[in-house]
């Protein structure tokens, strides 16, 4: 076993490293406070080479693997959260959904703006009542000549607001429960798709979440993505690599925070001394930095096996690896950011300190693509069917 990068991946990770520093560091914070995305920003992650990052150079992305996108994702939240969040809704769940279960003439029409960052990708899934539970998604799709007509309401959608490319998830046979969804791409110009609110998040401030509508939305026949009434194959399958990639930001978050308390612990003086030099505060940072190396390597494992199991891998393993992977690595960014917090004090809760933005945007990783309780109830699924 060799648990060292290759030099391609070592470049990618130190190439988005020197951009999160040199452009995000200054942004995050006025995107926490003023809850705005930069304008701009996608275009220059377009020009850093990541929107599409795995998506094949003939459709101009960089053509890499899972890992690869782990690792920058990984290196965008250790800064901002919040540009790692939406960065990722854009190249996972839209662009890499779309390069892996579009069609040819699908993929020629919608990637390449994707890839540059002249447009913005998002997934459409989450419903008011359908959260866990995906496939009871209610949005209704019906065949009316050569188009769709949707109809429904899909809430906490990630670049929701911003967003000309949406993978869309619909029921076109509500009697045949999971085996009546249908996968659609949608351009938001469409007539008939709207944007009725933007959420007002506590976290993740910058990255636009929204709820959106659809009346009598009419979407062409020819952007079903895979096959009518087999949307269900596409979601799960992205449902593995969504869990392994974005237990990545969490890992990302963790090691942001760990920085800040670590520096913080070597900054700060009471009794005579750098309070690094008290047992408790040793223990505090021993047992981050272990939680945040353990969950790098389950993470790691996840995004390697999701990229193979992409490639037409066989077996389910991968199913309870990236569930452990994002639920391992949730619960531990959720423990270290709150760590953080406790050795910086009472500057901790200050809004002036940055560790308390970690804190805030931790918690999403427990929630998002599936919660810690549905992400144990797969791993248990997995081990008794096992």
């Amino acid at each position: 076993m060799d648990f060292e990068l290759n030099e391609e991946h070592r470049m990618l990770r130190d190439s988005v490293a020197s951009f999160a520093a040199k452009e995000l560091q200054t942004l995050a914070e006025e995107m926490d406070d003023n809850d705005d995305w930069p304008e701009g920003l996608w275009r220059k992650l377009g020009d850093l080479g990541i929107n599409g990052i795995t998506v094949g150079p003939e459709y101009g992305g960089a053509g890499a693997d899972i890992l690869s996108a782990a690792l920058a994702c990984e290196e965008l939240a250790r800064v901002c959260p919040a540009v790692a969040l939406s960065w990722g809704a854009h190249a996972n769940l839209c662009c890499n959904n779309l390069n892996v279960n579009g069609n040819e003439e699908q993929k020629k029409k919608y990637l390449p703006r994707l890839c540059t960052g002249e447009h913005v990708g998002a997934l459409g899934l989450t419903e008011p009542n359908a959260g866990s539970d995906a496939v009871s998604i209610q949005t209704s799709a019906k065949k009316d000549g050569d188009c769709y007509v949707v109809n429904g309401t899909k809430t906490f959608i990630t670049n929701g607001p911003d967003a000309d490319t949406i993978i869309l998830y619909t029921k076109t046979n509500k009697e045949a429960g999971a085996k009546g969804i249908t996968a659609f791409i949608l351009d938001t110009k469409f007539p008939g798709f709207s944007v009725s609110r933007r959420l007002d998040k506590v976290g993740n401030r910058g990255s636009q979440t929204g709820e959106l509508f659809f009346e009598d939305c009419r979407i062409p026949a020819e952007n079903i993505l895979g096959q009518e009434n087999r949307g269900v194959a596409v979601m799960m399958s992205g449902l593995d690599v969504e869990r392994a990639f974005f237990s990545s930001y969490a890992l990302g978050i963790a090691e942001g925070a760990f920085a800040l308390a670590l520096k913080y612990s070597k900054e700060r003086v009471q009794f005579g001394r750098p309070i690094a030099a008290f047992q408790f505060i040793q223990g505090k940072l021993a047992d981050m930095y272990t939680q945040i190396e353990a969950s790098r390597l389950l993470c790691y494992k996840a995004a390697i096996m999701a990229g193979q199991a992409e490639r037409g891998g066989k077996g389910t393993e991968v199913h309870k690896i990236a569930s452990s992977a994002i639920l391992f690595a949730a619960e531990m960014a959720d423990r270290v950011c709150e760590q953080a917090v406790q050795i910086h004090g009472g500057y901790g809760y200050c809004r002036e300190y940055p560790v308390q933005r970690f804190w805030r945007d931790a918690k999403l990783g427990t929630i998002g693509a599936g919660t810690s309780e549905v992400r144990r109830l797969v791993i248990a699924g997995e081990l008794i069917k096992g």
